[in-house]
């Protein structure tokens, strides 16, 4: 009988925001899944998801083939995300708080 791989959790923080992910390689013997959540502050919005939780499905392997470091890709995601002009609003706003 084949192990299945081990699902992994991981916690970290990306700009002052908690984040917990939970890593499943190769979820129902066909695909890998992974979740991301804010969890301190809850429910922050991520540049990856407005609610701070985000489901993503992705071939088997695939996190492995690239270096199979979880908090780094997820990590370069964000940074990818965050670069966009949408984020970097919604950032701005944030600062400023809006009066509507």
């Amino acid at each position: 009988m084949e192990q299945q791989p081990q699902i992994q959790i991981h916690r970290f923080t990306w700009q002052s925001i908690e984040i917990e992910t939970i890593y499943n390689p190769c979820r129902w013997g066909v695909i890998a899944h992974l979740e991301i959540r804010s969890i301190k502050p809850e429910r922050a919005p991520l540049p990856i998801t407005e609610t701070g939780y985000r489901s993503h499905f992705h071939p088997c392997g695939t996190m492995e083939a690239n270096g199979g470091d979880v908090v780094a890709h997820i990590t370069a995601w964000l940074d990818e995300e965050a670069a966009t002009p949408a984020w970097r609003r919604y950032v701005e706003a944030s600062r400023q708080g809006t009066l509507f």
